[in-house]
């Protein structure tokens, strides 16, 4: 079957074929583009990247795969605006400002971009050149995200990350001369740490005054160098004293947090991000890319062939999905209140109908159960966690996991 001829039958399919929801209406869509290399791999990462060769990438067949991926989703997404932009990875920051300004060109060119679209570009410190972002900006991209980790040498030998203590700040002048929207992604708990280093990086990341800060709790994920050679990490009560800390000090600096790990000026909450929590759809192109889009009748899941060549190879033979599902009635419950539970501020009721197509009865023993364990409160309109539930989300969200 052609390109074209598979691509025709999988739209009609979408929205022609008996589904398993009703959906009233759609929810708002983003775009997430994947770029999968790196300078060196990093022992807790469990993204989909690849060591470059010497800082080697072929980039322009990458762009071109880019390209022709978008193209063939094009009329799943057919008429739909794109309100954010998030440009992943990976170091998305090592392509060339050339090769960041064609990426942009296609994405505008193909899709009906919102003009106020919030466009995200992730940066790694050891990659930041000034007159390069200076023309990422001008290409479009406004809003930066860092990867900084940390400020501490020795915490980031330990994270193996390639930036020294001084590129860190380096790269966070360069963000806030360049952007005015950028954030900063730090990492606490992390091995051999003590409550005063974390203080410290914190200290130094709200010394910069960024509108918005990520602040995660290391975790040792399956299949990394980290989860195979476990380092020795704070324990849950010094950790805990880092994330009490964390919560009081930000909110003394003017951050609100409004998702587990994301803290923010007022009106700098991540546009993108926010998307997903409140499960709007996304397509996302490029190396394991993930999406979730919405029709009238279903919800469909896809994902992208993960290793780079692979990806390149099947994206120009016309069909770069590996793999495509859709999301039955019984699991939607489960992957809303993933990212939904997740938020603060909770969600309000309409919004669980709308986004699912499935009545709150279909959820009602789970949100008793949860009320009686002092997780969530709720009432006619609204659903949140409470402290307790934040603090045990992974419970909380089990609870909206029905067996099979």
């Amino acid at each position: 079957m052609s390109q074209a001829s598979t691509t025709g039958a999988r739209v009609v399919q979408a929205f022609s074929s008996p589904g398993s929801i009703r959906l009233t209406s759609l929810p708002p869509l983003a775009l997430y583009v994947h770029f999968p290399w790196c300078v060196r791999k990093c022992p807790y990462c469990d993204f989909n990247s690849h060591e470059s060769k010497g800082g080697a990438f072929p980039e322009d067949d990458y762009l071109d795969a880019l390209r022709s991926d978008l193209e063939q989703a094009l009329p799943l997404v057919w008429g739909r605006q794109v309100h954010t932009v998030f440009i992943g990875g990976g170091t998305p920051s090592l392509l060339s400002a050339k090769g960041l300004d064609r990426l942009l060109s296609d994405v505008r060119a193909l899709l009906p971009l919102d003009a106020d679209a919030e466009i995200t570009l992730e940066a790694n410190p050891g990659t930041f050149e000034a007159d390069k972002f200076a023309q990422f900006r001008k290409s479009g991209v406004n809003r930066l995200s860092v990867g900084i980790q940390s400020f501490n040498e020795a915490h980031l030998k330990a994270l193996g990350r390639i930036h020294d203590s001084a590129q860190a700040r380096h790269a966070v002048e360069v963000a806030a001369t360049t952007f005015d929207n950028f954030n900063l992604d730090l990492m606490f708990a992390l091995p051999k740490q003590t409550l005063a280093e974390c203080q410290a990086d914190i200290e130094t990341a709200l010394s910069f005054a960024p509108p918005h800060l990520s602040l995660y709790h290391l975790t040792l994920e399956p299949n990394t160098l980290f989860a195979k050679f476990p380092p020795p990490l704070p324990d849950d009560d010094s950790s805990a004293d880092m994330q009490d800390w964390i919560h009081e000090r930000t909110r003394e600096a003017g951050y609100g947090r409004y998702e587990v790990s994301a803290y923010a000026k007022p009106h700098r909450q991540s546009k993108h991000n926010l998307n997903y929590w409140r499960f709007g759809d996304y397509l996302g192109i490029g190396a394991g890319a993930h999406t979730k889009l919405s029709f009238p009748n279903r919800i469909l899941r896809q994902m992208r062939f993960k290793h780079p060549a692979t990806f390149i190879e099947e994206a120009r033979s016309g069909n770069a999905v590996q793999e495509e599902h859709e999301v039955g009635a019984r699991d939607l419950p489960f992957e809303f209140m993933l990212n939904a539970l997740r938020l603060v501020e909770g969600f309000p009721v309409h919004r669980f109908i709308e986004r699912t197509g499935l009545p709150m009865t279909s959820i009602e023993p789970a949100l008793q159960e949860a009320e009686r364990r002092g997780l969530i409160t709720r009432d006619f309109e609204k659903i949140a966690p409470t402290p307790l539930g934040q603090a045990f989300l992974n419970d909380l969200q089990e609870l909206f996991l029905k067996d099979s």
